[in-house]
């Protein structure tokens, strides 16, 4: 049975869209993870469904019952959904207990003494029974956040919303609060999490929401997101990939150096050794100026784009050199070779660097691939 249920839910901050018509259907007791990179609309999202942010167009409903709707009562709508925000956000003037109890006493008209005894039940399920006198500012971020995690609870939600729960911590605070929401996972919880905290996604979540172009981009579970992601950017998202390119225009107008200090640079930025540097600038050197001689031996106009691409979760370089021209394989065979040896020598040391290396010519485009 599905418990909220999202359609067409579409916002935009002063003409920039940051969703466009998400659909969602997410059933009772599911654990849903979103993830993606900053600034993709992962946040609006979670805060679009209780009304944090009021969407432009779409509907929302919680156990049947629509949010969204024209005359909807937002406020009794809302308490269904619990939400944990990146910055604790308790009152730092009352202590633990007091904002446990005050919600469920001022909202569901719940007496104290009842109230007292959940959040107590609530406190001994997260190790933190001993502080329910305390204040704020006496405890820890991680503590912080297993108390804010319980006011939530406080108001039984039917599905619990958390926006990046360990983002404000220190890393060694990270792993008390992961083993709380472990543990809610494993109650039946329904929870969506917006995470950049990929093991723990694939460890606790049903299904894996990725978030790019304003929407849903990819989803599945844990295994199809982070072990066979099928479309091009959950692909890069996940593998971590970098990306630098060059593009070359005419023969004349090359600047070698200037391309030379762009592979130094990305090398330098992500971290990336210096042999396989020097591996990559003499790679692409050889590779262009080996099309410059013979795909456009008669003309000084070319057309030719160098990437890279670094793959960080693999440790893997490829680099990839499209060009037009005559077509030209440029890995010789062996034979080939041996008749103008002079002539590719470069290539020939290029071989002994690199680990794979394809050709192909498709559609006019002469392809290279090589890997480091």
């Amino acid at each position: 049975m599905a418990i909220l249920e999202v359609r067409g839910l579409s916002k935009s901050f002063d003409g920039l869209t940051v969703l466009e018509s998400v659909d969602l259907s997410v059933q009772e007791g599911e654990c849903v993870a979103i993830i993606g990179t900053s600034g993709c609309g992962k946040s609006v999202f979670l805060r679009c469904l209780n009304l944090l942010e009021r969407p432009d167009a779409g509907s929302v409903a919680v156990g049947g019952r629509e949010i969204t709707a024209q005359g909807a009562k937002v406020d009794e709508i809302r308490r269904q959904m619990g939400m944990v925000f990146q910055r604790f956000c308790l009152f730092s003037h009352r202590n633990v207990m007091d904002n446990l109890c005050l919600a469920p006493t001022e909202l569901l008209g719940m007496p104290r003494e009842t109230a007292e005894e959940k959040a107590m039940g609530l406190l001994r399920e997260v190790g933190l029974a001993a502080k329910a006198g305390a204040f704020p500012r006496v405890l820890s971020g991680g503590q912080q956040q297993r108390i804010a995690i319980c006011r939530a609870l406080m108001m039984e939600p039917k599905v619990l919303l958390m926006d990046e729960p360990t983002s404000a911590l220190d890393p060694a605070m990270v792993g008390e609060v992961l083993a709380v929401i472990r543990m809610l996972a494993k109650q039946g919880r329904t929870m969506l999490i917006v995470t950049h905290e990929m093991n723990f996604a694939r460890e606790v979540a049903d299904r894996v929401l990725f978030f790019s172009d304003g929407g849903i981009y990819e989803q599945g579970t844990p295994e199809e997101i982070f072990d066979s992601p099928q479309r091009e950017k959950t692909v890069a998202f996940i593998q971590k990939r970098k990306y630098f390119t060059y593009e070359i225009r005419s023969k004349e107008g090359f600047d070698l150096m200037e391309l030379q200090g762009g592979i130094w640079s990305f090398a330098e930025k992500y971290g990336i050794g210096g042999a396989r540097v020097y591996a990559l600038q003499y790679c692409a050197e050889e590779l262009i100026y080996e099309f410059f001689d013979y795909s456009f031996r008669d003309t000084d106009a070319v057309q030719m784009t160098l990437a890279l691409t670094y793959a960080q979760a693999q440790d893997v370089i490829t680099l990839e050199l499209e060009s037009s021209g005559a077509a030209y394989d440029p890995f010789l065979t062996e034979s080939e070779a041996a008749e103008d040896d002079d002539a590719h020598i470069g290539i020939t040391i290029l071989k002994k660097r690199i680990e794979n290396f394809a050709y192909r010519f498709d559609e006019g485009v002469n392809r290279v691939r090589l890997e480091l």
